[in-house]
Formats: C-alpha cells, structure tokens, sequence
C-alpha cells in the first residue's frame, strides 16, 4: 500500500483569484504558472465557458514544503465556523511578550492586506497565545 505524500487544502470562496492573491501575500507564496499552451492565466480563462470563467485559482509554496491551496468559486457565503483551519506559525519558538508582540506585528501586516482580527486567545499554562483572524471573506486562521 502506498502512502499519500502530499496534500491540498481547498477553499470555497467567492473570488478566487482575489482569495489565492491575498493568501499568496501571507504565506509567500506564488501563484503557480498557466496550463501547458496558455502564455497567461487570462488566457487559460478565456478558453473556458463564460460560466467556468475565474471559477477556480491557485497558489504554491516556492519551496514545495508547503501544501498547494486552492480556490474553489461555489455560489453560497460562508455562514458558520470553519471546521478547518489554517494555522499561521507567526510565533514560533517565542514566548510571553515576545510572542505576544511578533502575533501583533504580522496581525498588522495582514490587516493591511485585508484581514480581520477577532481575537486574542490568551496563554492558559498548557498552551501559548495566538490570535484568530479571519481573511478577506471571512474563513478563521489563527497566527500560531
């Protein structure tokens, strides 16, 4: 038996391209290239039927470390807690106040891409801070 070496995470969302940008700019990933034959991602597009168009984007980790996410368009909003979520290690190997202050700092960038802060979860002895987010249409992440 074989074992599954890599995974993608999917997410259902309005805009994809817009959602695959945004998570680009917080993880540092890219978007990866076109399909075989197209010189852009317009271009693949623009192939497809008027009602598949812009249905769908990506983005990739640079390294490959990473999981591909991908961006799914479904016509309905999102309406109640993610049962999955991403989990954005801002903080790691830090604790107490110099936790505290990078979760801050790579909130504020992130909220200047879009993002929503919910809250802070507070250090409770067995585990350390972190803070839940939101991105630009609302799915939960927390910075780790």
């Amino acid at each position: 038996m074989t074992s599954v070496r890599q995974i993608q995470v999917t997410f259902d969302c309005a805009e994809p391209e817009r959602v695959a940008r945004f998570w680009c700019e917080v993880l540092g990933y890219v978007v990866p290239p076109p399909p075989e034959g197209f010189a852009t991602w317009d271009d693949s597009g623009r192939a497809l039927p008027p009602e598949h168009q812009g249905s769908a984007s990506a983005c990739t980790d640079p390294s490959g470390a990473g999981p591909r996410l991908f961006f799914q368009r479904v016509p309905e909003g999102k309406v109640v807690k993610n049962r999955l979520h991403l989990d954005v290690r801002a903080g790691t190997g830090l604790a107490g106040e110099e936790r505290l202050a990078a979760l801050e700092a790579e909130c504020a960038r992130l909220a200047a891409l879009g993002a929503v802060r919910v809250r802070l979860l507070p250090a409770d002895g067995g585990n350390e801070s972190c803070l839940v987010m939101q991105d630009i249409e609302g799915n939960e992440f927390c910075l780790d």
